[in-house]
């Protein structure tokens, strides 16, 4: 082995973002998770690995790999056609504590870089082990990702650890962030910062943290101007409006006096609500041979618009819909924020097809044109 390869050190979460397809809005806890899996949900966190690790393959001979035994990371690495140093015990069932060991293992041998495929769960878990003593990047996986650790997707994360390697980016001190998943179901969203981490500085790749909505008279005027014009000019007859979470989509069923989950995607027809907090499959089921438009805002301070808090509307139900029935709406403030929108489906064909620029509703009768990556 060349002692200038770089060490990459590999741990996937493997249950991270199951919850989020199935509406569950986290898969923290064993009971979660068994709930998840009634409802059908499917892993996530190991294609995106795959995905991640293709994205390595012209420095296949540059990089030396660690991964954790099993579905933790060894089994995705040699699926994308890598070898690599394994450390740990293949488990049926993976916790806090594996991430825990594996995070250990990967700090005694020293990696250059930690790589984890999970959310803010298990961005906690890894920085309680690590702490500031190696550089770490997470790979969006989770349902959750309020942290500054991630990468916007797999092929960003792995254009950030080449660069990392190969051309010396600096390192930051990252904010790790984690949310009370319970409080989330229930409309509350009860975040903390837990610490940082060491991450490579990269902000055309790295995402920031999120960042909340101003709560101003300014600001409800300007989401009521955006909900009237939507009620009044944008919303037709017989057609399903699927409405992501947040405030400002929330205030459109506000001034309908309809009932609408502030954290959840619900479903609108003729300005009434006719099914809330819906997962994936109950969308699809809701919206088969209808006509139907998506409606989301996005995430403040990271410009998310999908990927990120809304993986009910996922890829198959955009599929469906169709790019060209979506409707963004933002307020000034948190569009003045960013420089660009950002969308993380999933599947990397998809998000292509959002490349280039989308309208925004700003506000009544008002649109501002953003740049989508």
């Amino acid at each position: 082995m060349k002692t200038s390869m770089k060490k990459l050190g590999l741990i996937v979460n493997p249950i991270a973002g199951m919850g989020g397809a199935v509406g569950l809005k986290g898969t923290d806890g064993k009971t979660t998770l068994k709930r998840a899996r009634s409802l059908g949900a499917k892993p996530i966190a190991p294609t995106r690995a795959e995905l991640f690790l293709s994205y390595l393959k012209p420095f296949e001979n540059e990089i030396q790999f660690i991964a954790t035994a099993g579905m933790m990371g060894a089994s995705e690495v040699h699926n994308a056609g890598f070898t690599c140093e394994i450390v740990g015990d293949v488990k049926d069932e993976t916790d806090a504590v594996d991430t825990n060991n594996a995070a250990e293992a990967m700090t005694n041998k020293n990696v250059d870089l930690l790589v984890f495929c999970g959310g803010d769960g298990t961005a906690r878990d890894i920085m309680d082990i690590v702490n500031m003593h190696l550089p770490v990047l997470g790979v969006p996986t989770g349902v959750k990702m309020h942290s500054a650790v991630f990468a916007f997707n797999p092929e960003s994360a792995a254009r950030t650890t080449a660069r990392f390697f190969f051309n010396e980016l600096p390192l930051r001190e990252a904010e790790v962030m984690d949310v009370d998943e319970e409080a989330f179901r229930n409309g509350r969203v009860s975040a903390r910062l837990y610490g940082y981490v060491l991450t490579p500085y990269e902000p055309d790749s790295i995402q920031s943290i999120k960042v909340a909505s101003p709560v101003s008279e300014e600001e409800l005027r300007n989401q009521a101007a955006i909900a009237i014009y939507m009620i009044d000019e944008i919303m037709k007859p017989n057609v399903v409006y699927i409405l992501g979470p947040g405030t400002t989509t929330r205030t459109i069923t506000d001034l309908l006096d309809e009932k609408k989950t502030l954290l959840g995607v619900d479903l609108l027809c003729n300005k009434k609500v006719i099914a809330h907090d819906v997962n994936e499959n109950k969308i699809l089921k809701m919206i088969h041979n209808r006509d139907a438009t998506i409606v989301v805002t996005l995430i403040g301070g990271q410009g998310f618009i999908f990927g990120r808090g809304n993986q009910q509307i996922s890829s198959s139900v955009i599929r469906q819909v169709g790019t060209k029935n979506i409707i963004v709406v933002a307020t000034k403030s948190k569009l003045g924020q960013l420089r660009k929108l950002r969308v993380d489906t999933g599947d990397p064909v998809l998000d292509k097809d959002f490349s280039g620029k989308i309208n925004v509703i700003i506000d009544y009768g008002e649109q501002y044109a953003m740049v989508v990556e």
